[in-house]
């Protein structure tokens, strides 16, 4: 009976050290419009236009995404995307302190033991943010 309960209990940690471990599967996604809609949409907006549910609280205002090719001169600059994706951008705003917004790159990369796995999901959202341009 002993070996039994003790068993039980083995068991029953190893399933919660498992549980503890998962990834929800909204951050564990390599999709760009499903990593957008999940990481960035509350400040930017399901549609990219700035006016996402968490937009109004902050100080800054949120840019209009679809119209990054139209202030680049009709070309869609994907290294600038990527670069602030990966490492925020210069400037201080109090909205979210030292960036004016989440650094997400480490934390694509951080999910999983397979650290490609970041650059794809760079890459894909960038990829995504590209297709939802106005023309």
């Amino acid at each position: 009976m002993t070996t039994l309960v003790l068993a039980l209990l083995v068991l029953s940690f190893v399933l919660t050290l498992a549980r503890a471990n998962e990834q929800p599967q909204q951050i564990r996604s390599v999709d760009g419009a499903r990593i957008f809609q999940n990481n960035c949409a509350p400040c930017h907006g399901a549609d990219g236009r700035g006016k996402g549910p968490a937009a109004g609280t902050l100080k800054a205002t949120m840019p209009d995404l679809t119209t990054l090719s139209q202030r680049n001169g009709g070309k869609f600059p994907g290294a600038h995307v990527r670069h602030t994706i990966t490492f925020g951008t210069d400037k201080v705003v109090a909205a979210h302190g030292s960036t004016e917004m989440p650094i997400w790159g480490p934390i694509f990369h951080e999910i999983e033991v397979d650290q490609d796995l970041g650059n794809v999901r760079l890459e894909n959202v960038t990829k995504y943010l590209e297709s939802i341009q106005k023309k």
